[in-house]
């Protein structure tokens, strides 16, 4: 079998960023799948469930909500490893083309208190699993030590 494409990229070397994964055609549309890594595969903690869930809840209302992407936006969700989040959107992007919104989405994250939206047992089937501080906090942290003085070695895979 042969191994799928995300499971080609060198993970002893990647780093937190934005990267496109993978780029797919759906008839004449174009699917943009971005890889919005937060940790250091192998070499930092994974993200914990509870804060991946609530950033997950809260990133894909936000998304969904957005004036420009909304329409554009067919998921948002954590990668299985915890190291980071999956973007796919309808279009033939570049990481760079989306660094203000994910700025955008990670700010909002960062800031929100109160009811993370469809954290309700007839919304969720896991509401309980949340944890927003830790939500609000490794969004700061992204923001600070990644997206605000994102390097273009940071927006495509390393070799």
């Amino acid at each position: 079998m042969e191994k799928i494409t995300s499971f080609t990229i060198d993970h002893l070397k990647l780093q937190p960023g934005v990267y496109v994964s993978r780029k797919d055609s759906a008839g004449d549309t174009v699917i943009t799948t971005f890889d919005i890594r937060m940790t250091s595969p192998n070499e930092e903690p994974v993200m914990n469930t509870a804060e991946l869930h609530a950033m997950e809840h809260l990133a894909a209302t936000f998304l969904r909500n957005h004036p420009v992407y909304g329409s554009k936006v067919l998921y948002w969700g954590p990668m299985g490893c915890r190291t980071g989040n999956y973007l796919l959107l309808i279009g033939d992007y570049e990481s760079k083309d989306i660094l203000p919104l994910m700025i955008e989405t990670f700010e909002f994250i960062r800031d929100f208190r109160g009811f993370v939206p469809g954290a309700s047992a007839k919304d969720c089937g896991n509401y309980l699993d949340m944890n927003l501080p830790m939500a609000n906090y490794l969004a700061k942290k992204y923001l600070e030590n990644v997206l605000y003085h994102i390097t273009p070695d940071r927006l495509v895979y390393p070799e």
